[in-house]
């Protein structure tokens, strides 16, 4: 019994300490997970029911087509509207997802749907 214990005394040890050495590591390119989210604050990103033409294509992966496309399908209740709506192609939004927000509008929402 206590040689069980003791075995999981250590797995959880291990198990904790395993974790936050994973979290407070910093990427290879030098970005951990807790300074990623204040490197990028919620006004930083990029409204796709109100970003200009040339503020979506400063956005990793989106051209002219892409952004053309967004301007045309608005207005987005989610950002994952663009891949829902065939806007663009998943591998595309996992390079933007952190850098957009769909934020809403009284006057792009009536009676909780887009219009």
């Amino acid at each position: 019994m206590k040689k069980h214990l003791m075995r999981l005394v250590v797995a959880m040890v291990v198990a904790f300490c395993g974790t936050n050495l994973a979290v407070s590591q910093p990427s290879p390119n030098g970005v951990t997970f807790s300074s990623f989210a204040a490197a990028v604050p919620a006004d930083d990103l990029v409204d796709i029911n109100s970003a200009t033409f040339d503020q979506l294509k400063a956005l990793p992966g989106i051209g002219d087509v892409y952004a053309k496309k967004i301007i045309d399908g608005r207005p987005y209740a989610k950002k994952t509207d663009l891949t829902r709506k065939k806007i663009i192609p998943m591998a595309t939004y996992k390079k933007i997802e952190d850098k957009v927000i769909a934020k809403q509008d009284k006057n792009t929402m009536e009676n909780g749907k887009p219009h």
